[in-house]
């Protein structure tokens, strides 16, 4: 049985790989250490609990994208000749699975708490024998939460879209929300302390409305990828703009008379197919489809594998034909 090639990043995205590694560590790191803050501050808060159970679950983005990124390169075998590059998806739908239930959970939580008409009290916490506002220690928390998030963010959205890497990008839309339940708690806590109850569990419900959008949209098209939808774009989730280009390349080809072909996604790469019809050879054909092969396959790393076919009649089988 004839097996894939090994998968690698080209040589001028292992950097950018080795640092969406790195930051993806910091990221564990970071979320441990507010999970325990929080823990320690939140109180009788609904904001505080909704940011405490939503820091634990933005573990799984980045944890998982480290597991992936253990197994994806490795090299095929007898029992997985395709290699391992569906293990990415398999990570992008636990992540995305983890932001929708963010969202849900934090809908569920804060509504929950306003039909009930809760009334959160925020109490007085003594520290060197001084008494202080326990409200003050929730705010620097939530800060601490904040802060961090947003750079740590911001930092990977560029690398996600290089490395076509559609788990990283949603353990960004995961930091933000974070650093959006930490901005939205800070209102509600304040809002306690003013004798509005309400604050505290709108807050937590605005937040939950933007979390489960995020979160929605990935879990479908995480669904749709195991699918074997055609690729999707890391960041606006349209039509991969390269499918064009291939089909510009095989459109340009003076010898073939028609052609169809279909990709789909696995983890980072692509991989498909391309049925042509060809006018009448003198010879030639298998020079000209290997040459073809090589253009098609230097149009983008992401092309892993792609397999030509010379056929007398195109496919009815959902390929896209010209």
């Amino acid at each position: 049985m004839k097996q894939v090639s090994r998968f690698e990043y080209p040589e001028e995205l292992q950097p950018v790989f080795k640092k969406a590694k790195k930051l993806e560590w910091i990221t564990v790191g970071y979320l441990i250490t507010t999970s325990i803050v929080v823990f320690l501050t939140m109180g009788n808060s609904q904001a505080m609990k909704t940011a405490w159970f939503e820091d634990i679950l933005s573990l799984t983005p980045s944890i998982s994208f480290l597991i992936a990124s253990r197994v994806f390169h490795k090299k095929p075998n007898k029992n997985f000749p395709y290699g391992y590059h569906r293990v990415v998806s398999i990570a992008y739908l636990c992540s995305a699975l983890a932001l929708f239930s963010v969202g849900g959970f934090l809908i569920y939580d804060s509504v929950h708490t306003l039909l009930k008409q809760e009334h959160p009290t925020i109490g007085i916490k003594v520290i060197f024998g001084h008494e202080i506002w326990l409200g003050y220690l929730m705010i620097a928390a939530m800060l601490y939460s904040t802060i961090p998030a947003m750079i740590l963010g911001r930092m990977k959205l560029p690398l996600a879209k290089q490395l076509h890497e559609k788990n990283l990008y949603t353990d960004a839309d995961m930091n933000k929300a974070d650093w959006m339940t930490g901005a939205a708690a800070i209102p509600g806590i304040i809002g306690i302390g003013m004798g509005w109850w309400w604050a505290d569990s709108v807050a937590a419900l605005l937040i939950s409305l933007d979390i489960i959008k995020d979160g929605y949209t990935n879990l479908k098209q995480a669904v749709f990828d195991l699918m074997d939808q055609i690729p999707k774009t890391v960041d606006d989730q349209e039509t991969d703009p390269l499918l064009n280009q291939i089909e510009h390349k095989l459109k340009g080809q003076s010898w073939i008379k028609e052609h169809a072909f279909r990709m789909r996604e696995e983890g980072h790469i692509y991989s498909g197919e391309a049925f042509l019809v060809p006018h009448d050879q003198n010879g030639q054909l298998t020079q000209q489809i290997e040459k073809l092969l090589q253009e098609v396959r230097d149009l983008d790393w992401r092309i892993q594998e792609f397999t030509i076919m010379p056929v007398r009649k195109l496919p009815q089988n959902g390929a896209e034909e010209n």
